[in-house]
C-alpha cells in the first residue's frame, strides 16, 4: 500500500521532527509532504528527500521566506494543504501540530493522525500568545482565529484514527474535537542518554529552549533564593553530547512548565537523573512520584523551592530512573505504531 507521511513544515530538528523520524522508519517506502522544507533540513538530506524520503512541499515554500518562516502564511495553510493530491496512496499518516491534516483524503484511503497537540497558539494558550505578542501579532489573531478555529476543527472530519502523544493531550482531542484516541508515546533515544558515567555535580539542570511557557524564570528564582547553582542547557550552544554530560551531572532536573508530554524528563531519567517537575501535562506520565521525582503542585517559587527541600531530603535510586525511561525508547514506539498502523 503505497504510503504518504504529512508534516506541518520541516524546517527544524524538534521533538515532532523526530517523530516525523521514526514514523518514516516504520514506513521506509512513504512519500513526505509538507507545507516547507528548509535550507537546514535540506542540508541534512539530499536533494528534495530526508532520510531516504522524497519530499513534497505547497505552494506556501514557494512564497516570500515561506521556507524560512512557513508559520507566518498559516491563514494560507487550509488551502495549500486541500491543494495536495493524494490520490495515489492508500494509508495516510499526518504528523500533527499544525495545519496539514485538513486534507481532501481520497476514497478508500485511511487518515493515521498522529497529534502532538491542537494548536496551542488557537487553543489553551491562545490567552498567553496574544498577550506576548507585537501590535501587529495582535490585529492578525484577533482577524484570523475564528477563521482558524473553525478550519481546525473541520480538518479533524478527515481524520479515521487520532493517535495522542500523552493522556494530556488525549484528553484535549476529546475536548475540542469530540474524538477518541489511542496514546502511543513518542520515541526517546534512551540508549543514547543511558550510556553516560554518572557524575556527582553541585547543580541543577534546565534543560529545553528557553521559551515563556517553561517557566525557566521559576527555576532561576528558586535556585537563586536557595543559593543552588543552576545550569541551563537550551538556547543552541549545547551539543547532544552536552546534554548527555550535563544530565549525568546534575542533582535534579528542574521541570516547572507544562508540556503535551515532554521529552527532556524522560532524556534525564534515562541519564539516571531524577527529575523535580509540575504536578501537570505530560511529566505525570512519565515521573514517578517520589520514585524517579517529585511533583509540585503550585506554578510558583514558593512551590519550587518546598519541592527542592523535599527533595534533598530524600535518597534516590538512578538506576530506577533508567529503568523507568525504558518505557519511551524508540523500539517501543515503533511496536505501539505498528499496531496502530495494522488496525487502520
Amino acid at each position: 500500500m503505497r504510503t504518504a507521511l504529512l508534516h506541518y513544515w520541516l524546517t527544524n530538528m524538534r521533538g515532532g521532527e523526530q517523530v516525523l523520524a521514526a514514523l518514516g522508519s516504520i514506513l521506509p517506502e512513504a512519500d513526505i509532504y509538507t507545507h516547507a522544507f528548509g535550507r537546514k533540513m535540506r542540508t541534512a538530506g539530499e536533494g528534495d528527500f530526508w532520510l531516504g524520503h522524497r519530499v513534497r512541499e505547497t505552494f506556501i515554500a514557494s512564497l516570500p521566506f515561506g521556507r524560512r518562516k512557513p508559520q507566518a502564511y498559516l491563514p494560507l495553510m487550509r488551502a495549500a494543504t486541500r491543494r495536495l493530491d493524494l490520490g495515489a496512496y492508500g494509508l495516510i499518516v499526518s504528523s500533527e501540530s499544525g495545519p496539514i491534516k485538513g486534507i481532501r483524503k481520497p476514497s478508500g484511503a485511511r487518515h493515521v493522525c498522529y497529534c502532538h497537540t491542537p494548536m496551542r497558539y488557537l487553543w489553551d494558550l491562545h490567552d498567553e500568545y496574544y498577550r506576548d505578542a507585537g501590535l501587529l501579532g495582535k490585529l492578525a489573531m484577533k482577524l484570523f482565529t475564528p477563521s482558524l478555529r473553525r478550519a481546525d476543527l473541520e480538518s479533524a472530519e478527515s481524520v479515521d484514527t487520532f493517535v495522542a502523544n500523552s493522556n494530556f493531550v488525549a484528553e484535549r482531542i476529546k475536548r475540542l474535537y469530540g474524538r477518541e484516541s489511542v496514546v502511543v508515546n513518542p520515541p526517546v533515544d534512551t540508549s543514547f542518554y543511558s550510556g553516560s558515567v554518572r557524575g556527582e555535580g553541585d547543580y541543577y539542570l534546565f534543560a529545553g529552549a528557553p521559551v515563556k511557557y517553561k517557566r525557566l524564570d521559576i527555576a532561576k528564582a528558586a535556585c537563586e533564593r536557595m543559593g543552588r547553582k543552576l545550569v541551563v542547557a537550551g538556547g543552541g550552544g549545547f551539543s547532544r553530547e552536552d546534554l548527555r554530560q550535563a544530565y549525568s551531572g546534575a542533582r535534579a532536573l528542574l521541570f516547572p512548565g507544562i508540556e503535551d508530554f515532554g521529552i527532556v524528563p524522560v532524556e534525564a531519567q534515562a541519564a539516571g537523573t531524577p527529575v523535580i517537575a509540575l504536578g501537570l501535562g505530560g511529566a505525570t506520565e512519565t515521573v514517578i512520584d517520589g520514585e524517579t521525582g517529585l511533583f509540585f503542585k503550585d506554578q510558583t517559587v514558593d512551590g519550587l523551592c518546598a519541592a527542592i527541600e523535599e527533595f534533598e531530603s530524600r535518597a534516590w535510586s538512578h538506576e530506577r530512573c533508567r529503568e523507568n525511561a525504558k518505557r519511551f525508547s524508540a523500539d517501543v514506539f515503533a511496536s505501539r505504531m505498528k499496531s496502530v498502523l495494522v488496525r487502520a
